[in-house]
């Protein structure tokens, strides 16, 4: 069981940044991959990002690419999200989420999420 607890949401205008963390009560953080995905209010949960267990590897859905960054630090069982040149449609719940076998959409185990407004 992995418990993850994310911060870091709030309110920014369209165009600006915003950085996510997620903190991870796990002893071995480094055994899982890590991600990334949120819900818009009304719609599903969709995939954002996620990244191996040695940061060599990342992944990125293409209405982010380019904007978004994932990375983390093994040290501090924590993994980030850096979100740039904010939109509208990127507004939602931020979720992070761990996995030890699937890199592609890592979604054993969730947080609680926290909320991301961009508004213009």
């Amino acid at each position: 069981q992995v418990q993850l607890e994310e911060s870091g949401g709030g309110v920014v205008r369209t165009g600006g940044s915003l950085s996510l963390s997620c903190v991870a009560d796990a002893h071995n953080f480094d055994t899982y991959f890590m991600g990334w995905f949120r819900q818009a209010p009304g719609k599903e949960r969709e995939y954002v990002a996620s990244i191996n267990w040695s940061s060599s590897i990342t992944l990125y859905a293409e209405y982010v690419k380019g904007r978004f960054t994932i990375s983390r630090d093994n040290n501090k069982n924590t993994v980030y999200l850096q979100m740039e040149n904010l939109k509208s449609e990127d507004t939602g719940v931020y979720y992070c989420t761990a996995d030890q076998f699937n890199l592609k959409e890592p979604a054993r185990f969730r947080g609680q999420g926290t909320q991301v407004t961009v508004s213009s």
